[in-house]
């Protein structure tokens, strides 16, 4: 399969929520889905990393760094934690680094850029609390579906494995 998101918009509009155009792929990973898990984190990853270390079952950690371009808020030591504990994928609100490493891994990640400025881990964030990109709020529990045709998140899953 290429693409996800075409079918599920033509069966299920009525049930998505679509997320601004404003992402790129990353990923090794190009189509991916899973329950979501939230942290809000803004300038510090710590509470990214804690997360990724947990076991993922297939869920996608969706990342509110309120957009900022200042730090990554992932790099390829933490999207290799999250394909060793078995994370479908990663979506942040900011920006990564080391895109050429994360580009060959088995992970989905998308987020609004690269830069290679790494962040402080002073223990700041929140976990599995509401989370707003652009104004289209994400709940942890939702399902996200993501590809190269943007993300979209709904209530249920629509999704078979």
């Amino acid at each position: 399969m290429l693409d996800l998101l075409p079918d599920l918009c033509d069966d299920f509009a009525d049930e998505l929520l679509l997320l601004p155009s404003i992402f790129r792929q990353f990923g090794g990973k190009r189509i991916f889905t899973g329950e979501v898990v939230t942290v809000r984190c803004p300038e510090d990853n710590g509470l990214v990393k804690e997360t990724l270390a947990q076991p993922g079952l297939g869920r996608v950690l969706v990342v509110d760094g309120n957009g900022g371009s200042r730090f990554a808020l992932l790099g390829d030591n933490l999207a290799q934690l999250g394909v060793d504990n078995g994370w479908a994928g990663v979506v942040v609100y900011g920006y990564i680094r080391d895109a050429g490493a994360i580009a060959t891994m088995d992970i989905g990640v998308q987020a609004l850029g690269a830069m290679p400025m790494k962040t402080d881990k002073r223990g700041l964030g929140e976990r599995d609390v509401e989370v707003q990109i652009e104004g289209r709020k994400i709940q942890p529990g939702d399902y996200l579906y993501a590809d190269d045709n943007g993300i979209a998140l709904s209530k249920r899953n629509l999704v078979q494995r």
